[in-house]
């Protein structure tokens, strides 16, 4: 496997490697986050000193179909023992697809020094490297209550509309078959709440999980993500691009490939989604 650095990308900084994780385990200026859709995972094993963000508890308000807001992320901070200037290190299973989910929530409080973990949960179980039971007591800080930024980071249902209009660019980063319309929902998944299949007009199939190596879960270098959106969807790294899944989670995966290993200057995750979008009145599908 290539080095990180000889990779190619844009922003190399943001992706550690696993070798770089086992040496700042004991940095007290880094904490390890690992974020699982298995929520059974992090207390059967995690990387030493890890602390868990659970999706659904940690990063989604409890009624409102949203983020928690300001004063809940702070709470979630402190919790964490995190201070705006800490170094937050995502990781998790399927290929860091929740791991970049929780680290695009960050994004959207303003924390910005963030790195995910190549490979993820797979890579560093594949090379034998230890894992932990025990859960890390932590000191808890006040962090400060910050401002949630839905514009530069998110896009809602009317700006997609306007983007469809105005022909912008989106990538529909689910399965083929849910591309279609021939499936609701992923293989192996339950529907989640989509009465209409297909996909929004003028969007192009990149299914989220091309740009990893499936062996090891690593990305793939930027020449061969350059092929996959750019010779084979039609970006250009100037495009104010639209992603999107069902929920948000696999489209922030593309949105971090997209932004930070190809350096596009704008990129939106509409995490409304096709749970949104395939229940709406009147808003235009294709098959």
């Amino acid at each position: 496997m290539v080095d990180i650095g000889a990779r190619g990308y844009d922003q190399p900084d943001t992706l550690v490697s696993t070798d770089w994780v086992a040496q700042h385990l004991s940095d007290p200026s880094i904490r390890l986050v690992e974020s699982n859709e298995d929520q059974l995972l992090f207390r059967a094993g995690h990387i030493p000193g890890a602390v868990e963000v659970d999706w659904v508890r940690d990063l989604n308000d409890p009624v409102r179909r949203d983020y928690l807001d300001a004063a809940q992320f702070s709470e979630l901070a402190s919790r964490l023992g995190l201070n705006p200037d800490t170094t937050v290190v995502f990781y998790g299973d399927k290929n860091n697809w929740w791991a970049t989910y929780a680290l695009w929530v960050f994004q959207l409080f303003g924390h910005h020094n963030v790195r995910v973990m190549d490979g993820g949960r797979l890579k560093w179980e594949k090379e034998g490297r230890p894992l932990a039971k025990e859960t890390r007591e932590l000191a808890p800080t006040r962090y400060p209550t910050p401002q949630r930024d839905d514009v530069t980071w998110r896009i809602f249902r009317e700006g997609v509309l306007d983007h469809v209009h105005a022909n912008g660019k989106l990538i529909d980063v689910r399965s083929p078959d849910e591309f279609s319309g021939k499936k609701l929902h992923m293989e192996g998944y339950p529907n989640e709440g989509a009465l209409r299949g297909g996909h929004i007009p003028g969007a192009r199939s990149v299914p989220w999980a091309k740009a990893i190596n499936p062996e090891d879960g690593s990305f793939k270098t930027a020449a061969e993500l350059r092929d996959i959106y750019e010779q084979g969807a039609g970006l250009r790294s100037s495009d104010d691009v639209v992603v999107y899944c069902r929920i948000g989670e696999r489209s922030s995966h593309t949105w971090f490939v997209l932004k930070y290993l190809l350096g596009y200057e704008k990129v939106r995750n509409y995490d409304g989604s096709w749970t949104e979008w395939g229940n709406s009145v009147g808003v235009p599908i294709e098959r």
